[in-house]
């Protein structure tokens, strides 16, 4: 049953994001309350905004405000090049490294069958239909774990027969560390060190 005092209306609503118990959601409520007049209001403001304004890019994939997205739509970036990651949180991981010049496609997830996620839930079908002439590489740079390493396998298997270089990230990042996580100089070794598969 819905609850009529905002304070615990806007607690409960909070706690729904991850990683926010109950002690963190009052503590963000009060600080709101106590902040500059509008601060809530900006707040909210910008998150209804990603609601309404985000939607996935029609080249890549990647959540944006516009289509194509910036990285997609920028002329300075390596068209010949596909980095393929499993969430948009790894596409600002390797931004923030800046040694990649190249462009993205993002899966929004990894084959996982104990968790119900098989490979046509995930954007396979958009980076196959953007292989052909003028893609010379795509990076296989899912998580180094069992679901990341599963689906570059997969990945892998389906490009290799259509005549595009396949590579996978070499482990500059710690096993088990999922990128969005990894550190710049890290980040940048596995780039430097990715391998053939």
């Amino acid at each position: 049953m819905p609850t009529a005092d905002p304070i615990a209306r806007a607690v409960q609503q909070l706690k729904r994001l991850p990683g926010i118990g109950e002690k963190t959601a009052t503590r963000l409520v009060y600080w709101m309350l106590n902040a500059p007049s509008g601060t809530p209001s900006d707040i909210a403001s910008a998150l209804v905004a990603l609601e309404d304004g985000i939607h996935p890019c029609s080249l890549c994939c990647n959540l944006t405000g516009s289509d194509p997205c910036p990285i997609c739509a920028d002329p300075k970036r390596d068209a010949r090049l596909v980095c393929v990651v499993e969430h948009p949180q790894d596409v600002l991981a390797f931004e923030r490294s800046g040694e990649y010049r190249g462009r993205y496609h993002v899966l929004h997830g990894s084959i996982a069958p104990l968790d119900g996620v098989t490979p046509d839930q995930l954007k396979i079908r958009e980076l196959l239909a953007r292989v052909g002439p003028g893609l010379d590489e795509v990076i296989l740079a899912t998580d180094p774990d069992v679901e990341g390493d599963a689906t570059a396998l997969y990945i892998g298997r389906l490009l290799q027969p259509l005549g595009v270089k396949v590579t996978r990230l070499a482990h500059g990042i710690s096993v088990g560390t999922e990128i969005e996580y990894a550190d710049a100089v890290s980040l940048a070794r596995a780039l430097q060190y990715r391998r053939e598969m």
